[in-house]
């Protein structure tokens, strides 16, 4: 998987959204308000997931 194709799949949750709110690498997408996933743009090797 790529990038491109992680945040497709991300924002394809009714209601997600994207921000940078760390750093500017550091990718956050959110569904009501609520973090679910972040990825290192620059440093695409693993995703945090949040439950």
């Amino acid at each position: 998987m790529n990038i491109e194709k992680l945040r497709d799949f991300c924002l394809s949750f009714k209601g997600a959204t994207e921000d940078l709110p760390f750093d500017e690498t550091t990718l956050l997408f959110k569904v009501m308000d609520k973090m679910f996933a972040l990825v290192d743009i620059d440093i695409f090797d693993y995703i945090n997931l949040k439950n």
